[in-house]
């Protein structure tokens, strides 16, 4: 694996603990769960670690945060502010880029529900407070933070929402997220907004004309437009009106598994023909397939497979939607927010302790690499799907010549 700038830094150690802020046990970044390391050959694990070196390897979707070791432990921990990230965990991630989401359902410090405007910016102020006190995770905004980035030996860190939920019906407040460094939106996570619908709503009544709006200014801004948990006809109004390729940063085919939180293939190919990027989930109990029902890094990659036959491999990445932690656990716990019973769609399965083989951010790209050499994919394609798709579809979204 490539070295990295990380010198052992932890969150917050420029504050003293019990003193400036109460202290929680939380869970280990590396080793919490024997999850497997994917078998390839040491022919094939060394052309692995050399694709890792070669490419700008880029997380589309992930929350790169350290849960405390007890979930239950989760509200008191929210309630401060202070999310941790898992900088030991980065370290031996093999990623040069990740969009992260922070933590905007579960940012409760004022409020229960969460996605509050005020709770949001205090999210990303303190993550971004910590990241300025170490020199090995840097936040990044523009392709060319992203390959100096790549350059150094350090890891770009891209702010993102997974939903416009904060700016309720104030447009400028996109203006304000873009200030403060946040490259990717999302029109709406469950619940409908002022935007349009989310995935939960049982009448999807298409992208609003505020949100028309929304999708015009994120343009002329620069934001990506994430399309995961919205609607299907909210979600198919939102790429006819953009002029920009948007995102589906971490889903699924429902074709393979049939809820709300798979997309179906017509708005995956209506993505890909405008240009965009679907990034592969690998969040818990997602991605299950027919066979393979035990989610496991297979289920995860036969969606990937799928979906690139669909729409070509030209349009297709990763987002894996982990963190460092116990992922089933917070959905159990935050299972209202999730609006887990409405994505899910009442099918049966059985349930994992953890995704094997792609559990958390620091083994996920080193095992989809090894996953994809292991079954014949060029070097070449290899490339454009841990991170070449993602930068040719920034350039078109980020640049404002």
């Amino acid at each position: 694996m490539k070295p990295t700038r990380h010198t052992g830094y932890r969150s917050f150690s420029y504050l003293e603990a019990d003193v400036d802020y109460m202290p929680f046990e939380l869970a280990r970044e590396v080793g919490r769960v024997s999850s497997r390391r994917v078998e390839v050959s040491p022919a094939e694990e060394g052309r692995a670690l050399r694709l890792l070196d070669e490419h700008i390897v880029i997380s589309l979707h992930d929350h790169v945060t350290v849960a405390p070791r007890d979930v239950a432990k989760m509200p008191e921990y929210r309630r401060q502010g202070r999310e941790w990230t898992g900088y030991e965990g980065l370290a031996a991630s093999g990623l040069d880029c990740v969009f992260d989401a922070l933590m905007g359902g579960t940012a409760t410090i004022t409020s229960r529900a969460g996605w509050k405007w005020d709770d949001v910016i205090y999210d990303l102020g303190m993550r971004l407070a910590d990241i300025a006190h170490q020199k090995f995770v840097v936040r990044a905004g523009t392709l060319e933070e992203i390959r100096a980035a790549k350059a150094t030996d350090q890891l770009a860190f891209v702010p993102c929402l997974e939903s416009a939920a904060p700016i309720e019906n104030e447009l400028d407040r996109l203006d304000i997220l873009y200030g403060l460094g946040v490259r990717s939106v999302g029109i709406a996570y469950s619940e409908a907004n002022a935007l349009g619908a989310g995935l939960r709503e049982a009448h999807d009544g298409g992208l609003s004309e505020f949100g028309r709006l929304a999708v015009q200014r994120m343009n002329r801004l620069g934001i990506a437009i994430d399309l995961s948990h919205a609607g299907d006809r909210t979600s198919l109004d939102t790429i006819a009106q953009s002029d920009r390729p948007v995102f589906i940063t971490h889903a699924g085919a429902r074709a393979l598994w049939n809820t709300k939180r798979m997309k179906p293939d017509s708005l995956l190919r209506a993505c890909a023909e405008r240009g965009g990027v679907i990034g592969i989930s690998a969040a818990a109990h997602t991605t299950l397939t027919e066979r393979h029902p035990l989610h496991s890094i297979e289920s995860v990659m036969e969606h990937f497979e799928y979906i690139a036959q669909l729409v070509g491999i030209e349009h297709v990445a990763f987002g894996p939607d982990t963190f460092f932690g116990d992922h089933v656990g917070l959905h159990r716990f935050f299972a209202r927010q999730f609006s887990l019973a409405a994505s899910r769609g009442g099918l049966q399965f059985q349930e994992v302790e953890y995704v094997d083989g792609i559990e958390n951010p620091g083994e996920s790209f080193p095992n989809i690499v090894r996953w994809l050499v292991r079954h014949g994919y060029s070097d070449d394609d290899i490339g454009k799907v841990i991170g070449g798709n993602v930068l040719s579809a920034l350039a078109q979204v980020w640049d404002r010549s």
